[in-house]
Parts: C-alpha cells; structure tokens; sequence
C-alpha cells in the first residue's frame, strides 16, 4: 500500500480524490499496488462529506507520519506551498503537483532535493492541465533538439478570444461571461495579462534546455487591448487571434514571449477554440507535434496529477531524472527577435507623406482592408527586429493596435 496525503480540497485537491475513489481499481492495478488516500489538509471543515474522516489542519501531521510517502500538493501559490514541498521532500516523501508558479520559480531547486534523496518531484499538470506534455519533453522527445515550443496555454483567454472572434462581442463582455462560467476568476489579471501563461512558457523552455528560465525576464503582454475591429482585419486575411506562449531557438540563443498573435488558418493551432490548449512542439530530426486537449478544469487538471501519484509510486525508492540544472540561462535580446507585425492607424486620407512615412520605418509592407472599417489604415510588416519596431512606431500618432503576426 502506498500512503499518499493531498493539501488543499479545493478545485483540484476535490478533483484528484475524485479521480482515485472513482477509478480506484485501474489506478491500483497500474501502480503496482493499493494507493490509499491518508490525510487531506485543509484550513476549512466540509461536515458530511466523505473526506471529514481524514481531514486534517496542522501540515505537521502529514509531514511527520513516516508511514506517507508521496504529498500530493495542489493549493497553488508560492507560501506556504514552496515551504510545505521542500519540507517533504528533504524527508523523503516524493511530491507530485499542479502549482506552476511553484514550479516556475523554484522547479529546478525543488527536482535537485529529490535527486539527492532518491525520491521524485513531478509536476504534469503544472501545464496543459490534464494534456500530457511535460513527461513527453522529459522522455519521448530526449533523441531531438527542440527549436520550437509554442502553445495556447490558458484556457481562459482562449476563450474569450474564440467569444470575440465568432460572436463579435466586446472583451469586457465576454470577460464577465468568463467570470459568471467560473473559467476565469474574479481577478483575472493573471489570466488576461499573460502572467499565467508566461510562468508555463517558462517551465516548457526550462525543460526544453536543461536550464532555470527566470519567467520574468520573458517578454508579456495580454489581450486586454484586442477590440472586435482587430478580428474584422483578421477575417478578412483568414486568420485568427490567439494569445500564445513560445520559445524558438536561432543560433544556440532562446527567445521568449507571450503577447497575442495573429495565425493563418496554415498554423497548427488555428482550430484550437474555447477553453481548449494546444502545444505545438517543432524537433531538429522529429519535425512537428501537436498536444491538444483541455488545459484546465477540475477532472482534466486531476487526471495530470493523479497520473503522477501512479509514477511515483511505481518509482517509490528511485528518482526519475529530469534534465533542469539550477543554472539560470540567458534568453536571447528580446528586442532581436524578429517578427512581422499587424498594425492599425488612423487614415490621414490626403496626407501622401503617412504612406511614405511608413515605407521609410517599416520597408515594403501589405496593407489591408477590413469590410465597413473606414479612416483606417491597416498593414503588415516583413519581418523586423523588436527593437526597431517599437523605435519607429513612436513616431506615428494615432496608433490603434499593434499585434504580431505569424503567417
């Protein structure tokens, strides 16, 4: 029998009891052996539910019962969770978490405490949910060098993009819908400013390079500024807007950025709609693959990690080595990073100068009409570095959006 304990009956800490009693045959069977559920930990009381009987408040009685051998930690957030995993692991109980700001910000001391006492820190659905993609790039893709990793990584801003796109309504609109649907939180900002898939983006590029990637050195931007004018320009050149998280290797350098991004309908992640996630992954040697499914939610978010519980406890007394060195790497020169950008200005109609103007910062570019828009004036760039981008559009007035585009 393998003892595990689970802090935090929230959303997914009720969702991975959930998982185990319901499939409580098919995981035993494929760990090996009885996973028995000890302990749960909550601040809260929850009379007449089943888990009142193993339901406990001081951490203190998890972590000193020798007879627990794998923390299941899904409370979120970095205090006291950071705390609360290092502690168990130094006493030899493996860990298996959801908690990405956990791993992002200390994955790689947190993997070198379990490699040193031979135990495990997993954490499969850190990203993608219930997706599996970190023991992929830990295992399957170890024979490629991956020069490309890019993914719609959060399934609430997916949706409020697809909302926008087919339905024409405004993101306040289909924000507080979002909010009333329970897919985002009362507090969005993590959500809608990127941070949440910037600390995933983050994790996936650690794991791709062997290396501690600092989330806050990656270059973020949200959806927030997207209006319904710039999905009439994105119809009109069969595109769609998705705000995505990607790394992409030129040289030996690694680039990185969240920020909205207009794809082609050619792009491998154009169909992925609603709440859904997809990563899409490019090798030198097993060119490109596609992992999609539902990237959040109680079951799916449960599933990853009860997946976890089952690898761990196969691998009770040996540790599975993941490649993420406490090294910090250098990201490449964010504004060196090339890209084409779509961007939206105000038509100075009789004034021949602006065309000029714009030829002059940007070169050649491919100017574009949305149907019914007027006193606009809309194009695209050819590929150019950050930096000299965001010099030149400081010399035009009455800039409505700036979005980056990839087709």
């Amino acid at each position: 029998m393998v003892n595990i304990a689970v802090l935090g009956y929230g959303t997914v800490g009720s969702g991975v009891v959930e998982v185990i009693r319901t499939n409580q045959e098919i995981i035993n069977k494929k760990a090996g052996q009885e996973i028995n559920i000890k302990y749960v930990l909550d601040l809260r009381d929850f009379p007449g539910d089943p888990v009142e009987k193993i339901l406990v408040h001081d951490y203190d009685v998890i972590v000193t019962d020798p007879t627990v051998d794998i923390v299941v930690e899904v409370m979120g957030g970095v205090d006291p969770a950071y705390k609360f995993v290092k502690r168990a692991l130094l006493l030899g109980k493996s860990v298996c978490t959801s908690n990405k700001e956990l791993v992002a910000k200390h994955g790689a001391e947190l993997i070198a405490i379990a490699e040193e006492n031979n135990i495990n820190f997993l954490f499969e659905a850190a990203v993608g949910g219930g997706i599996p993609i970190i023991r992929p790039l830990k295992s399957s893709l170890t024979a490629d060098d991956i020069t490309e990793i890019t993914g719609i990584l959060n399934g609430t801003t997916n949706y409020i993009l697809t909302e926008m796109a087919q339905k024409g309504s405004a993101f306040e609109d289909v924000l507080k819908v979002a909010q009333e649907k329970g897919y985002a939180e009362r507090n969005p900002e993590a959500d809608v400013e990127g941070y949440d898939a910037c600390r995933k983006i983050a994790i996936l590029t650690s794991l791709v390079t062997g290396y501690q990637v600092n989330y806050e050195n990656i270059h973020t931007e949200g959806i927030t500024k997207i209006t319904t004018k710039d999905f009439e320009y994105a119809k009109a050149m069969k595109a769609s807007i998705k705000l995505l998280g990607t790394s992409k290797k030129d040289g030996d350098t690694f680039y990185s950025m969240v920020a909205p991004v207009m794809i082609g309908e050619n792009h491998p992640l154009f169909h992925v709609n609603d709440v859904f996630n997809g990563i899409f992954v490019h090798g030198n040697v097993l060119d490109d693959v596609m992992f999609y499914g539902r990237g959040a939610g109680k079951l799916p978010t449960a599933s990853a990690v009860v997946s976890d519980v089952v690898e761990a406890a196969k691998y009770l007394k040996s540790n599975i080595a993941t490649l993420w060195s406490e090294e910090e790497m250098e990201l490449g020169d964010f504004a060196k990073f090339k890209n084409k950008f779509f961007v939206r200005m105000k038509d100075k109609g009789l004034d021949d100068d602006q065309m000029m103007d714009i030829k002059n910062a940007f070169g050649n570019v491919l100017y574009v009409k949305a149907p019914g828009i007027v006193d606009e004036l809309a194009f695209v760039t050819e590929p150019i570095c950050e930096g000299d981008f965001a010099e030149h559009i400081k010399n035009f007035d009455d800039v409505y959006s700036v979005i980056r585009v990839d087709f």
